[in-house]
């Protein structure tokens, strides 16, 4: 294939002006860079070129349809559920993502959320910047309890890479760390149903992908299944957690606080229940826990990798039949 063009539909969601593009521009003839691509954009950006490169730039059947030259999507993620790979394997085209390249940016936040909800952070910085420091009696201020992780049970919902990687940290900490099953999957020994697992954890963090076996997968049963005063983490997809439940659950009091760095729709403009204002013991953070610059550089080495394997005949990371 001689100096195959490639389109990157969205690169303003990978590069922020920090990273070294060199090996992405070496492994095409041309290299088109468009910042973001809306739905009806698509298509039409998308004419002429052999390669199609996004992160969450929806490319649907009709797109794949009008672009019959197309021979291979790169998607600067791990999810695909932005590709149509049914369309994309029935015209012929690979479809290859990147695998691991957030891990240490993603384990390292979702330890920092669990940290910030057992020492109450927020409350306590909220409490020193509106003057109850200043005004104690005492020479600490001690008003919200604090939870040491040492000795305490961490669940963990997807047990990959990166939820090996969250194992290991919180293991760090002292903590005993407990494996769940996941819908859909072949029974293990080493993982206990989730009626089993939810009653003894003291934590529960999400590593796992979302599909529709585990869409909703902790819901207001869940939930009411969590030890009181348990903590909920959630780094991997904003659809695995019913979110009206969560936001109910944590006006009761019933967990200890949940943490979120995704929802179920993003960006959330138009509203999401988990933003409401009067949610105690909540931490929302906007999907950048995979975001360091090492991990957004990683993953331009694994997509100029994919292109080049894809072109030698031998691809790599391929995520459609």
């Amino acid at each position: 294939m001689n100096s195959p063009r490639a389109v990157f539909l969205d690169h303003a969601s990978l590069d922020l002006g920090d990273l070294d593009m060199q090996p992405l521009r070496e492994a095409f003839g041309e290299l088109v860079l468009h910042d973001q691509s809306l739905p009806g954009e698509v298509a039409e950006r998308l004419r002429g070129a052999t390669v199609a490169i996004a992160n969450k730039a929806q490319i649907d059947a009709d797109a794949i349809r009008q672009n019959p030259q197309l021979k291979l999507i790169l998607v600067t993620a791990t999810g695909t559920n932005n590709i149509d790979l049914a369309a994309a394997s029935a015209n012929g085209i690979v479809v290859s993502n990147c695998q691991g390249y957030g891990t240490p940016s993603v384990a390292q936040h979702t330890l920092m959320l669990l940290l910030n909800l057992a020492t109450r952070q927020a409350d306590y910085r909220d409490a020193v910047r509106a003057g109850r420091w200043q005004q104690s009696t005492q020479f600490c201020l001690l008003d919200f309890p604090i939870v040491e992780l040492e000795g305490k049970t961490l669940g963990l919902l997807g047990h990959g890479e990166l939820g090996g990687a969250v194992a290991r940290l919180a293991e760090a900490f002292g903590m005993r760390v407990l494996l769940g099953a996941l819908p859909g999957r072949p029974p293990r020994a080493d993982r206990l149903p989730l009626d089993e697992l939810l009653p003894q954890v003291d934590a529960l963090t999400l590593h796992c992908p979302l599909t529709e076996a585990t869409r909703n997968l902790i819901g207001q049963r869940e939930l009411d299944l969590m030890k009181p005063g348990a903590f909920l983490i959630n780094t991997a997809r904003g659809g695995l957690v019913d979110e009206q439940a969560l936001a109910d659950t944590l006006r009761r009091g019933h967990l200890g606080g949940a943490a979120c760095d995704v929802l179920s729709v993003e960006p959330p403009k138009n509203g999401n229940p988990l933003l409401a204002p009067d949610i105690p013991r909540l931490i929302v953070t906007p999907h950048n826990a995979w975001g360091s610059r090492e991990s957004r550089q990683r993953m331009v080495g694994q997509v100029s990798e994919n292109a080049a394997a894809f072109f030698a005949g031998k691809p790599m990371r391929v995520v459609n039949p």
